[in-house]
């Protein structure tokens, strides 16, 4: 009961703290990348590389943590972890191998990253610590097994291929980033100058999905994360809110009560990232068109090719 109470009570708040965070987002920038000062001098700025990796190796090593404290099953001692079926270990291998390029890998290719402010950090910790949690639980959940098993070969391999286009084209756009630093620092460094320019250097990036939206590295890693929820979870129906109340949202969810029921950790995953990363792409494009001005692209959209 215990734990069925803390599973509800962080998907709950989880939800409703990513919805504080979308309008919080519109009027305070996150200070790191690009809206990092140009040279930070607080000791509240801290390396851009190494809070990265520490920030994103939280959600696995939660997650992993999670999965290894499962309870055991009375009827045959062994963990849960060894009694999942092969479609969760699988999407469980897909979730660290997402973890593995995002916390260490990327990090450690990139010629550089802009000094992080300590806020950052933490929020991301906790971000991380909550999702990992939630996502472990649920893939380990009788829930989540029975519906995988059910679900036809079709669609799982659907949902699979999704993440795997997604991720793909995260990595990839990623990378063209990181070439437009890796040049800038060959120049700087064959030009040996003295009076180097403070801050990290930004061009506008062409190619693939920037032709059209100003971050496609977003867009591809909601598609990822949407193909992992439609290979592990129902989609979610809409709550009855007919009872609903702001004291009864601020109130822990009981047995009796649970709060949005339908709403799986891989599916809230989707919207959480919707909430915190659109506000940043709308900000975002608003400071490439105010650096570029006229030789911005005027036709590329925000985030979402050809709609939004």
């Amino acid at each position: 009961m215990q734990e069925l109470l803390l599973y509800d009570a962080t998907r709950k708040y989880f939800l409703l703290l990513g919805a504080v965070a979308f309008f919080l987002l519109y009027f305070v920038n996150a200070w790191f990348g690009r809206f990092a000062p140009e040279d930070p001098s607080s000791i509240l700025y801290i390396n851009g590389i190494r809070s990265w990796i520490l920030m994103e190796l939280v959600s696995p090593t939660c997650f992993i943590a999670t999965i290894l404290r499962a309870t055991k099953f009375p009827s045959n001692n062994s963990t849960v972890a060894d009694s999942l079926n092969p479609r969760s270990k699988f999407m469980i291998a897909l979730f660290l191998a997402h973890y593995l390029n995002r916390a260490i890998i990327s990090p450690l290719r990139s010629p550089s990253r802009s000094k992080s402010h300590i806020s950052v950090l933490i929020c991301g910790m906790f971000f991380n610590i909550m999702n990992g949690y939630l996502l472990a639980t649920y893939l380990t959940s009788a829930e989540a097994q029975s519906y995988m098993d059910r679900l036809p070969s079709s669609l799982w391999y659907c949902g699979v291929v999704t993440w795997a286009v997604g991720f793909a084209g995260n990595v990839i756009h990623d990378e063209i980033l990181m070439n437009i630093r890796r040049k800038a620092k060959s120049k700087a460094k064959a030009k040996e100058t003295a009076n180097k320019p403070k801050g990290e250097h930004y061009a506008i990036p062409y190619g693939l999905l920037f032709e059209y939206v100003t971050f496609p590295n977003y867009f591809c890693e909601w598609i990822e994360w949407l193909g992992f929820a439609m290979a592990t979870s129902p989609f979610p129906t809409l709550p009855d809110v007919s009872g609903l109340s702001a004291s009864s949202l601020l109130t822990l969810p009981s047995l009796d009560n649970t709060f949005w029921p339908t709403l799986t950790p891989p599916y809230l995953f989707v919207a959480l990232e919707l909430l915190t990363m659109f506000p940043r792409a709308y900000k975002g494009h608003l400071w490439y068109h105010n650096k570029f001005s006229d030789s911005y692209p005027k036709q590329r959209k925000i985030v979402i090719p050809f709609i939004l």
